[in-house]
């Protein structure tokens, strides 16, 4: 009995002992979140009360006047409060290559222009009729001292609520101001003092060469303010537009790593000036495959503009619905009725009804004689060959203005001036 009782007390000792090593930490050990914080709320930052973790953070676009550049490049010198190189530095940056100290430049100077963008909304359950929170992250850029933001419009798409953070851990709450599925571009407003605003300066998108280094700045899975490099790998590619069945023309093509919570972010040469927006990459696994897309600035100080004023793009209509492409030229296939170009005058196919018998019955049908359409060879002078040519041509324009196409009809060469609408 002794012996019984002897050995329950020492399994009962051992096994508290092998209970608090199991229980207890272990001398140096560190917790491990089961799942990393947005923005790594580990060591608090400078300025940063120790606890408190800082919030996710959006993306801007931006002029320091105030308002979106009117011509790309008209940005000029470095970004007003960008962080100067300390002197006491200089000993460490002569240490570095000189491809490193231009990566740290672009950085520094960019950096505080890149604002992480944070949405939530609501997706409907079919199955059980609940409306189930989404949250979203991305980029962007500030462009102006006024607090407007430009990013993707797929970020911002169906959100109820858009959460802006900044460079220095402050979040705002923004308001659309207005987005283009056209162009996959959106303009978000911000109400925070103009010295916490940084914008961006343009570039010139058209001067881009296949070679070229570029940077990219964004959100990549919500890690704030993460810089990529690489270079242009081809330029004039075009995506899928979200509006129809359009195209997103002259896309720049990169090899700088993009991941999701890039999006909207800015692409920057090596001056630190923004030339483009990443927008989309293409890859089996939905990360990057060395193969990234983004929308040129030229492209981003045409459309901003009309977002900022009504909210939205008018688009300039000629009253063309579909044309056929020959080796000659375009060939009127539907216009729109009571359009601009039925208006000047244009003519389509000509509708030809008939009747055919068959025994007792009479039947009617249509007849299309393609031979009475207008071909449209040049507008404004310039050749046509393509539709994508007539698109880009008349998109270039402006709702009012006129533009004259030189058709062919009945073998006489005729010249046709039609004044652009407001389209939808």
């Amino acid at each position: 009995m002794k012996r019984t009782l002897f050995l329950c007390g020492v399994s009962a000792l051992l096994g508290a002992v092998v209970s608090s090593c199991l229980v207890g930490p272990f001398d140096g050990a560190q917790p491990i979140a089961a799942q990393p914080p947005s923005g790594f709320s580990g060591a608090p930052r400078p300025g940063q009360a120790p606890g408190v973790r800082p919030q996710p953070r959006p993306y801007a676009f931006g002029a320091e006047n105030g308002a979106p550049p009117a011509e790309p490049g008209s940005f000029a010198g470095p970004t007003p409060g960008a962080a100067p190189v300390d002197p006491a530095d200089d000993l460490d940056l002569a240490e570095l290559t000189p491809e490193e100290r231009v990566n740290i430049a672009v950085y520094e100077q960019a950096n505080r222009s890149v604002v992480n963008i944070t949405t939530r909304g609501y997706r409907g359950d079919r199955f059980l009729f609940l409306e189930i929170p989404s949250e979203g992250e991305g980029s962007g850029s500030v462009i102006d001292r006024q607090g407007h933001i430009v990013t993707n419009s797929h970020v911002i798409e169906g959100a109820q609520e858009i959460q802006v953070t900044l460079f220095n851990s402050k979040s705002y709450e923004a308001r659309l101001v207005g987005f283009d599925p056209g162009t996959d571009i959106a303009v978000i407003r911000i109400d925070a003092p103009p010295e916490e605003l940084f914008p961006v300066r343009f570039g010139d998108s058209s001067r881009l060469r296949v070679g070229q280094k570029v940077y990219a700045l964004g959100n990549p899975f919500g890690l704030e303010r993460t810089l990529s490099t690489g270079i242009i790998s081809s330029l004039d590619r075009w995506l899928p537009s979200r509006r129809g069945s359009g195209k997103i023309k002259q896309i720049i093509q990169i090899d700088a790593a993009i991941n999701p919570g890039n999006s909207g972010g800015p692409l920057l040469d090596s001056r630190a000036r923004m030339i483009g927006m990443n927008t989309a990459i293409a890859s089996k696994t939905g990360t990057s495959a060395g193969v990234g897309f983004a929308i040129p600035v030229n492209t981003i100080a045409r459309v901003v503009p009309q977002l900022i004023r009504t909210g939205r793009v008018i688009r300039p209509e000629i009253g063309i619905a579909r044309v056929y492409e020959t080796d000659r030229g375009l060939l009127i296939a539907t216009l729109t009725p009571n359009g601009p170009a039925e208006r000047a005058g244009l003519q389509g196919p000509r509708i030809i009804r008939r009747q055919k018998r068959q025994g007792p019955f009479v039947y009617e049908y249509q007849q299309i004689d393609r031979n009475s359409a207008d071909l449209i060879v040049a507008v404004d002078g310039k050749p046509i060959k393509t539709a994508d040519d007539f698109i880009d041509i008349i998109e270039s324009k402006q709702p009012g203005d006129t533009v004259t196409l030189t058709v062919i009809r009945g073998g006489r060469q005729l010249q046709v001036p039609v004044r652009l609408e407001a389209g939808e």
